[in-house]
């Protein structure tokens, strides 16, 4: 059987750390999450310190993808992670996660707390950042998401109704048993 890469992107607080964890548990795959976040702890600096420094120089992004890219391509994996779908069209499955702006937020806020208003300022920030980078870096437009084989609305369902959705789409493309 050939390895199985599923990839899952989507924004900030879409849910992809989440529903990535579940579909790996579900399929019994190696789950895959290196992040800004991730790097930023390794580095022992904050996640504002390491985004600044991925706004002035592209080796931050490069670093972080190259690094999500190694490891997922060993195959029998879930990624979960803002760029997998487009940095890897070799996946098996491409899922896209969507959810509005407030949504989002709500979420974030959920997880980490702090003022909201600023929350919404931030990712708000981050989003366009983001954007701004992936195309100056990859010449990638993370809005277009016709690469994905799946989008799904997680303002619809729950991480684990959504991880069920994904887990199924795996079964009916008969990629696993």
């Amino acid at each position: 059987m050939e390895p199985i890469i599923i990839a899952i992107s989507g924004k900030s607080g879409c849910g992809n750390t989440t529903v990535s964890r579940l579909v790996a548990e579900a399929l019994g795959l190696k789950f895959i999450n290196y992040t800004f976040r991730a790097l930023a702890a390794e580095k022992g600096l904050a996640l504002a310190d390491i985004l600044e420094k991925a706004d002035k120089d592209p080796a931050w992004d490069r670093l972080l993808d190259a690094r999500q890219i190694e490891l997922a391509r060993q195959g029998n994996c879930v990624i979960g992670s803002r760029l997998a779908m487009w940095l890897l069209p070799e996946a098996t499955l491409k899922v896209y996660l969507k959810a509005s702006q407030s949504a989002r937020v709500d979420r974030i806020h959920q997880r980490e707390g702090g003022d909201k208003e600023a929350l919404a300022r931030f990712t708000a920030e981050r989003d366009a950042r983001d954007q701004k980078r992936y195309k100056e870096i990859y010449n990638l437009d993370t809005d277009d998401i016709s690469p994905a084989h799946l989008v799904i609305d997680t303002e619809r369902w729950t991480p684990k109704q959504i991880s069920h959705i994904i887990v199924s789409a795996v079964g009916e493309i008969d990629m696993i048993l």
